[in-house]
């Protein structure tokens, strides 16, 4: 066995007993859906109870706990699988495609999505003088790194307030701080550093991307968005590839396409219709462009998704948000 599968097999054994108390109370609690907005501010709970097709989303600024079973995101071209022994984080807007890998009616999925203020992320490094734990330099702003059995205790006591509504107001944003501490001090913590901390390349992007995400339907003008970042052109091209694992041209492809699926599933209308109501000028090149990405043209693989059954018709219609 490798160092790191022993690491991650032993983290996994660490936090056995604080996921179980967490899973114990998730199996009370009243889910009026896969995904369960809890009232926590930030925090939306996950409940699967079979593996799940990939399905496309975007990711916010968040942190991804599986407390039971397993996951893997696609994001660009890079491939990441994370369990119980892993955390999942993103300090950026991202599309991705995603998988449930296991789950059953016996054994659950369990995942909670806990969205990053950037913000307080701002405030407690300053406050602290946070230094994140020695590691290499890297650019991609994701990240899979060790959960914690302390990380999943103040989930915990966080998923625990439930059961105390009053309680939430005073001390659900001392055990989200916790949290945030816990992954700025941490091995991953200079990704979140460097997006939070102004003047940086990262925050840069981070500002063509928040662009791009608002501004998806109008025409990519590189020199523009290079200007949004104050950065030259090649600069933002090179920096954005290393941060999104594609280049900014991808990742308006993949928000186009993301909204029109959205825009046939949710509200019934005809591809031609969609494609230009993202963005496109050609609905040839819209379906072509959507073939390649979902593996069908699009009316059909709205069919299929339609055709699948309550279930996976949910995971397929982005019910479920990415990084749960």
């Amino acid at each position: 066995m490798k160092a790191y599968e022993l690491k991650d097999l032993q983290t996994g054994e660490q936090s056995a007993p604080v996921r179980q108390r967490i899973v114990d109370a998730c199996d009370l609690l009243d889910w009026p859906a896969t995904a369960f907005e809890t009232g926590i501010p930030g925090l939306t709970l996950f409940r699967v109870t079979e593996p799940t097709p990939p399905f496309s989303s975007i990711y916010e600024p968040s942190l991804s706990l599986i407390i039971r079973g397993s996951k893997r995101v696609y994001v660009g071209d890079a491939v990441l699988d994370y369990d119980e022994s892993s955390f999942f984080l993103t300090a950026i807007d991202l599309p991705t495609t995603a998988q449930i890998l296991q789950a059953s009616d016996a054994e659950p999925y369990y995942g909670a999505l806990l969205r990053l203020d950037l913000e307080r992320l701002r405030h407690i490094i300053v406050q602290h003088d946070l230094q994140a734990a020695s590691r290499p330099p890297g650019e991609m702003a994701m990240a899979v790194g060790p959960a914690t059995a302390e990380m999943f205790d103040a989930l915990a006591r966080l998923i625990a307030l439930l059961q105390a509504p009053r309680d939430i107001a005073f001390l659900a944003p001392h055990i989200h701080e916790e949290i945030l501490y816990r992954l700025l001090s941490g091995e991953q913590g200079e990704y979140l550093r460097r997006i939070a901390l102004a003047g940086t390349q990262a925050n840069r992007v981070a500002k063509a991307i928040s662009w791009l995400k608002q501004n998806y339907m109008a025409p990519l003008r590189m020199e523009q968005l290079a200007d949004i970042a104050r950065m030259g052109v090649s600069t933002l091209h090179h920096h954005f590839r290393a941060m999104t694992a594609m280049s900014p041209l991808q990742y308006q492809k993949h928000l186009r396409l993301h909204h029109a699926r959205e825009l046939m599933l949710g509200e019934s209308v005809d591809a031609a219709t969609a494609a230009f109501r993202v963005g496109y000028e050609s609905a040839t090149q819209f379906s072509r462009e959507y073939r390649r990405m979902f593996g069908a043209p699009p009316m059909r693989h709205i069919k299929a998704i339609q055709q699948l059954g309550d279930g996976n018709a949910r995971h397929a219609r982005l019910a479920l948000p990415p990084s749960g």
